[in-house]
């Protein structure tokens, strides 16, 4: 007798809503690190609605998010994670030979997916040794850049580093030089 099979939909796994308090720094993809500033509520169209208040230092601004719609936000990585993030950068550039504006689409989407692995990759690919960005295209520069600035304020705060470490470690991973700093006469 052959055995019946059954095959059950698998339907979209439940993600953990994440409760997040005052202070608390966490990611959300199109900026970049921000910190919870105040969770307030208020009633729209005889709806109470409650929303994070969480200030992108960076951009200057203030994005207020539904807790009900957080599904974007995210915790800072882990230290681990971090570091996983850190080697990415260490590896062998992916060099593609499709059409920059195809390129440029994709790095884009990686860089907005808000994940540490995909910015990563982003900064890994688009990095030039030379301190001078002869051979990088503006635009190319801009993604780097952007990645870049997003790669650095997670590894901060999630390292507890300031800025400044921040940048040396990943300027490490790159095989970046040490920027030299004349010394005063």
């Amino acid at each position: 007798a052959a055995a019946e099979i059954i095959i059950t939909k698998v339907t979209k796994q439940e993600s953990d809503k994440k409760i997040y308090k005052v202070k608390d720094h966490v990611i959300y993809p199109k900026h970049g690190v921000g910190q919870i500033v105040a969770i307030e509520s208020s009633v729209i169209a005889d709806i109470e609605m409650t929303y994070y208040k969480i200030q992108v230092t960076k951009d200057k601004l203030i994005l207020t998010i539904p807790v009900n719609q957080q599904g974007n936000l995210r915790p800072i990585s882990s230290v681990n994670q971090i570091n996983k993030a850190v080697s990415i950068l260490k590896g062998k550039p992916k060099i593609r030979r499709t059409m920059w504006s195809r390129r440029a689409q994709e790095y884009d989407q990686k860089i907005n997916s808000g994940e540490i692995y995909q910015i990563a990759e982003v900064v890994r690919d688009l990095n030039k040794n030379s301190e001078i960005p002869v051979d990088q295209s503006y635009s190319e520069r801009q993604l780097f850049e952007k990645a870049y600035d997003r790669l650095l304020g997670e590894v901060a705060i999630g390292m507890q580093l300031t800025n400044e470490d921040a940048k040396k470690k990943l300027d490490k991973a790159l095989g970046k030089k040490e920027a030299v700093t004349a010394e005063p006469i």
